[in-house]
């Protein structure tokens, strides 16, 4: 039996692991549902949101403020390469796009390596203090990575369903072509959400760099995860993802307090038997289409 204190410190463990999941897997499902590409480039502005979190808070002795920053360089990459790289493929199979975007994240990796170098780069965790719940001491920061991803789902949602463009957006994840329709620019809603895509991700990238150590190659081992979280939640569903993230990171939370090797093999089986049931996630949609 696992013990009541090791149990609840891996419970939020797996939280703010989902919090990461969610930040990075919001990006994938959006592009996917709205503009039908696979967005595998998210994983690169994952990695530049943790470098530039690195790089700005040596430079300043502040993280938040190397957090912002990375939001901030993140977004603007993501902008750039959707006006000279997506722009000009959106009409193209959705084969293309994620062979197109694996490129663009090789490349960018390059880029990293040429930059920072090899060497995994630390971050410290601006906040240190913990938190003593039922007698399990717990890092306030994790705690405050749940609040903001939390925040960020809220805001998303807000964003989506009160906001015109989000309606726009919305609307064109069930149906591009009836947008279109309406006389709205969908190509400018392409754009709105793939800076959000490649914001959410550098966010996520600087959240988790004080947790982990930053590293050229940190995009393509969460990959896997992220992609799960997209399937199991189901593609372009919002709240799927922000649920499936969650459960993804308890599974591999707890799996690992329970059997080591459970961390890797859980979430595979999970996504196995929720698609068996229903094959398109737990919450997409079969009317989606382009």
């Amino acid at each position: 039996m696992i013990d009541p204190q090791l149990l609840l410190s891996g419970v939020i463990f797996g939280l703010s692991m989902g919090s990461i999941f969610f930040l990075m897997a919001i990006g994938l499902s959006l592009c996917f549902g709205l503009m039908r590409i696979i967005s595998l480039d998210q994983l690169l502005y994952y990695a530049i949101g943790a470098y530039l979190t690195y790089t700005v808070s040596l430079l300043v002795g502040n993280v938040w403020i190397g957090v912002l920053a990375g939001v901030l360089v993140s977004g603007l990459t993501a902008y750039l390469i959707e006006r000279f790289v997506f722009l000009r493929i959106y009409a193209r199979d959705i084969t293309f796009s994620m062979i197109t975007s694996f490129g663009i994240l090789i490349g960018g990796i390059g880029v990293i390596k040429a930059i920072w170098g090899l060497v995994p780069r630390p971050v410290p965790v601006p906040i240190e203090a913990q938190l003593d719940i039922f007698g399990t001491e717990i890092p306030i920061y994790r705690l405050v990575v749940i609040v903001i991803a939390l925040m960020v789902y809220g805001g998303i949602w807000l964003f989506l369903n009160k906001t015109i463009i989000g309606k726009a957006i919305r609307a064109g994840i069930e149906d591009v072509e009836h947008v279109e329709g309406l006389g709205i620019n969908v190509y400018r809603l392409f754009t709105v959400t793939f800076v959000i895509a490649g914001a959410m991700s550098g966010l996520a990238g600087g959240l988790n760099a004080p947790l982990i150590m930053v590293d050229p190659n940190m995009g393509l081992e969460i990959l896997a995860f992220v992609f799960m979280v997209v399937i199991i939640g189901g593609l372009g569903s919002i709240k799927g993802t922000f649920i499936s993230a969650f459960l993804v990171g308890q599974v591999v939370s707890i799996g690992s307090l329970i059997y080591a090797p459970l961390a890797q093999m859980a979430p595979f089986a999970i996504m196995l038997l929720i698609l068996l049931v229903k094959p398109t996630g737990l919450y997409g949609s079969t009317m989606m289409k382009r």
